[in-house]
């Protein structure tokens, strides 16, 4: 269950088939700089592993901002085919975030 007075985080991490590993590649970088603009995203970091492992962390304001970033085209295209880029399922986690989020960023009441 989440408490939408405490931002959203999703993290996780993506093994890509080796055969199409530039692709996700490609794809999830093509997320970032949209992402970051949108309504509610306070977070959206992509990392890549020594192993070839891509890591996810995303925090957003609100479960509202995120269901809007979960339902955008491109990423819906990626989820729904996610299965033809991957190994095995991914390996992601969602929670409500307990700390304290920065200073003067507006969570919703």
């Amino acid at each position: 269950m989440t408490n939408t007075a405490h931002p959203i985080a999703l993290y996780g991490f993506l093994r890509p088939r080796p055969e199409r590993a530039d692709d996700v590649r490609r794809i999830l970088l093509s997320f970032v700089a949209p992402t970051r603009q949108e309504p509610g995203n306070l977070q959206y970091h992509l990392h890549e592993h020594e192993d070839g492992r891509f890591f996810l962390y995303e925090v957003w304001r609100s479960q509202e901002d995120l269901d809007r970033h979960n339902a955008t085209p491109p990423l819906r295209a990626f989820l729904e085919n996610l299965p033809a880029y991957l190994e095995g399922p991914s390996d992601g986690f969602f929670n409500t975030m307990i700390s304290p989020y920065e200073e003067g960023v507006p969570l919703p009441a």
